[in-house]
């Protein structure tokens, strides 16, 4: 094996090791800070257009100065479930069950979401899209918490 190649290797595996972790404590800081800025009225971008969305999923039963402080209690949980690893299951039932809540303003107020439809996202619409990354992520941490995890290597037939 040359160098090239010994070194590809050492990168390949310590990338197998830390990524996983890296990702779930990088995630766990985003929903941490998301959240947080939630608690304090007019600090999140994304405020009006999630109390909004809960105003009309709950068809207006939930009031917007109730409904931001669940949703911010919801994602800072999240955050630090993922940023300290404790009760994962948990923490990514959390995630997951919020994530349809965060697409739906795609149909419910498209207006906001597109300038023009499909293509063409507003800055809300592309906040919104980012959470298929958030999904993925969830996914590929949810695959490691029975004891999976990434392998450096290629497996073998047995």
């Amino acid at each position: 094996m040359n160098r090239f190649e010994q070194f590809d290797a050492r990168l390949t595996e310590w990338a197998a090791f830390t990524g996983v972790p890296f990702l779930r404590i990088s995630l766990g800081i985003v929903f941490f800070w998301f959240g947080m800025l939630k608690f304090f009225p007019g600090l999140s971008p994304a405020e009006t257009l999630a109390t909004d969305t809960i105003r009309v999923m709950t068809f207006g039963i939930v009031e917007p100065y109730v409904s931001i402080i669940i949703l911010a209690a919801w994602e800072t949980l999240i955050g630090i479930g993922l940023i300290t690893g404790r009760a994962l299951r948990a923490t990514l039932l959390l995630l997951f069950l919020q994530m349809p809540g965060t697409i739906t303003p795609m149909v419910i107020f498209p207006d906001l979401c597109f300038q023009s439809i499909p293509f063409d996202l507003t800055i809300e619409g592309q906040y919104i899209v980012k959470n298929l990354v958030l999904v993925a992520a969830g996914i590929v941490i949810g695959a490691t918490v029975r004891g999976g995890r990434l392998t450096a290597n290629e497996a073998t037939d047995a």
